[in-house]
């Protein structure tokens, strides 16, 4: 088996077509087609259904398509790697939530001031999205939720982030030092888009029946908090948002929710059993300022890892 039969198989089941699969590997589709029925033959098992017309996995190449994924990433990881030790600036890959909160960018701002050849590239992805690319080595560190984090992607609670709600200005809320969680058994409520941050849906909705009902949720989606607050500027629904982004959404107002309070956990992520010493130096920056700035109280860190 070649890792080139890996790679044309990943873009053929990405594609579904044979001719644009052909085209993105820049060799002819008979070549392509070969290879595939090689890497068939080899392994005993047919990987895709093939018509005139229609091009579809069975359910064998979908197994194997998630592992030849994995391989592949982790081939490019290691390419990375080598390449990084002779470069004369080590890179850290760090996954951000959305640019809006301000947790990630003042870690590593402090990482930057203690590790000035370090460099950063910074990879906005929601927190299902940060597991995937921690267990495949396409991201170093993340941010998030760490509730639903896989065994494979260890954690560290920085940060309990006093939760809000965003309503337009004008709105009987606004006037309100805070809001209790029952009177948003009235309004239409914006969740996140499901496939991005199911954590911090499942997070909103169980503070809401916490407080005795089940929200009404608005029927549109949006990808960013940007475009939630647009949503609530324009008076369609209201939006649960943690503190630590309430800076960068104009047009709206945000207070805080009360009977009950709520806190949303906020944790760095890494890959279980990565001892490179930069992945270190961010958790060990994540720890210091979450100490420094009081993110954390001892009581918080017993409820959530």
């Amino acid at each position: 088996m070649e890792l080139r039969q890996l790679r044309y198989f990943v873009t053929l089941a990405e594609e579904l077509h044979f001719g644009h699969a052909s085209a993105r590997e820049h060799i002819v589709q008979s070549a392509l087609s070969q290879q595939i029925q090689r890497l068939e033959r080899e392994l005993d098992v047919r990987l895709v259904d093939r018509s005139t017309h229609h091009v579809a996995l069975t359910a064998a190449g979908a197994l194997f398509l998630v592992e030849a994924r994995q391989i592949l990433a982790h081939v490019e990881r290691a390419a990375t790697i080598a390449r990084n030790a002779s470069s004369a600036s080590p890179t850290l890959r760090v996954g951000t939530v959305d640019a809006s909160y301000d947790s990630m960018p003042q870690i590593l701002h402090e990482v930057h001031a203690r590790y000035p050849d370090l460099v950063i590239h910074q990879v906005e992805a929601g927190v299902p999205d940060q597991y995937q690319q921690l267990i495949d080595g396409r991201l170093d560190v993340g941010i998030g939720r760490a509730a639903l984090a896989p065994p494979q992607v260890a954690s560290h609670l920085l940060r309990h982030d006093p939760l809000g709600v965003l309503v337009p200005r004008g709105h009987r809320f606004a006037a309100m030092s805070a809001v209790p969680v029952a009177t948003l058994a009235q309004e239409p409520l914006l969740l996140a888009e499901e496939m991005k941050a199911p954590e911090f849906n499942q997070f909103t909705i169980e503070l809401c029946r916490t407080a005795g009902f089940t929200p009404t949720v608005y029927e549109g989606t949006v990808e960013s908090i940007r475009a939630a607050a647009d949503l609530v500027a324009q008076g369609r629904c209201l939006y649960c948002v943690p503190s630590s982004c309430i800076s960068a959404l104009p047009g709206t107002i945000w207070r805080p929710l009360t009977d009950p309070t709520a806190s949303y956990p906020w944790s760095v992520l890494w890959r279980a059993g990565d001892e490179s010493p930069h992945v270190k130096a961010i958790v060990t920056c994540a720890q210091a300022m979450s100490h420094r700035l009081g993110w954390l109280t001892t009581a918080a860190a017993a409820a959530e890892r």
